[in-house]
């Protein structure tokens, strides 16, 4: 989504302009495709609750681990931009401030800044874990807080676009909304007409909103709301997708796998590649003012960054995955309490977790 968004629309609307809607009202994911930083970050949330649920946590060695997954690639990435930033006039000084400014507040640049935004979700986890021990329903608290902390600030400063999008004010949501999707995940097994109604409901209210102008051109009060309806669309679809599947481990599933173990690569790396990619196809190939033209390509185009995903997730990645230390102390006796009930009462999980009775 977010590579797609990029290849279409560049910077500032080259080759497809901005304001252009697509007529078949499920590419306005594509079309309107930075909301990949919201099924980024829901899944987020989704997969932490999964790794840490009922868990007691070294805390001080998760963020370890997390540093060591994230850390390396961030450098190289950033030594890059470094290099030609400086190379194109910027002084030395004033990249340092930037970069130490990008460590606090989301401005990293090559899309870096999202992960300042998640090293701030790692700061309040424990507050999460806390709260989801206490009831399952507490974190919807925090996105209450959220949406009204979001009106507060829109009602006496008259924008939150910014704040919404670019901060853990708004993504704080979603991965709060991940967090409870996995604990709410039988809710959604199998219930495959519903969670197709919502997602087919979540892409017509998006392709509407990109006839209105977009979600960067539309209305400014609706980001009071956008990062909640985000985040809960892409939890239900995440937690029925895990919940209702199982999938082998060969064939298109590998090849799948391959791509997501090699994301985080791309992600990070693209914004080096993707611009200049639709340019050269649209000035030495073919025109590329055509939405749905544009999206083959850029899918061609991803596909290229595979073998750069693969070196990079090799040599820069994989050495430092190595070092990782277990963080995880011990399951909480709440957690086996809760299996012993459940298998006294005879409720049975099968292996894709939808829950039955014995």
């Amino acid at each position: 989504m977010v590579f797609t968004w990029h290849f279409v629309h560049g910077g500032n609307g080259y080759p497809v302009p901005m304001g252009y809607a697509p007529v078949i009202f499920p590419f306005a994911l594509l079309d309107e495709g930075h909301s990949g930083v919201a099924l980024f970050m829901t899944l987020s949330g989704y997969l932490f609750a999964k790794l840490l649920d009922g868990k007691s946590v070294n805390y001080a060695i998760f963020l370890w681990n997390r540093m060591l997954r994230l850390l390396p690639l961030l450098t190289v990435a950033l030594l890059i931009y470094g290099i030609r930033a400086v190379h194109g006039g910027m002084s030395l000084s004033t990249l340092s401030a930037s970069i130490v400014e990008g460590t606090v507040l989301p401005t990293l640049p090559n899309g870096a800044w999202s992960l300042t935004v998640e090293f701030h979700y790692y700061a309040i986890l424990p507050l999460f874990l806390w709260m989801i021990r206490k009831s399952r329903w507490l974190p919807l608290s925090i996105v209450a807080a959220a949406i009204m902390l979001r009106i507060s600030i829109y009602h006496y400063q008259g924008n939150i676009q910014y704040l919404a999008y670019w901060t853990i004010i708004g993504r704080v949501d979603q991965f709060a909304l991940g967090m409870l999707a996995f604990h709410f995940r039988t809710a959604f097994c199998r219930q495959h007409m519903l969670v197709a109604t919502i997602l087919l409901l979540f892409s017509t209210f998006y392709w509407y909103l990109d006839l209105r102008g977009g979600s960067f051109g539309g209305p400014e009060w609706l980001w009071i709301f956008l990062p909640t309806i985000e985040g809960l669309a892409y939890a239900i679809g995440i937690s029925w997708y895990d919940a209702s599947f199982s999938h082998s481990t060969s064939g298109f599933s590998r090849f799948a796998g391959r791509i997501g173990e090699y994301s985080y690569s791309i992600y990070l790396l693209h914004v080096f590649f993707v611009f200049n990619a639709a340019n050269f196809v649209n000035t030495r190939i073919m025109d590329l003012s055509n939405f749905y033209v544009a999206c083959l390509w850029s899918a061609a185009c991803f596909l290229v960054m595979m073998p750069i995903g693969y070196v990079s997730f090799r040599f820069i990645e994989a050495p430092f995955l190595g070092l990782r230390r277990a963080y995880v102390i011990s399951v909480s006796r709440d957690q086996e309490a809760s299996a012993q009930v459940g298998q006294q009462q005879g409720t049975a999980v099968d292996a894709l977790g939808c829950t039955s009775k014995s």
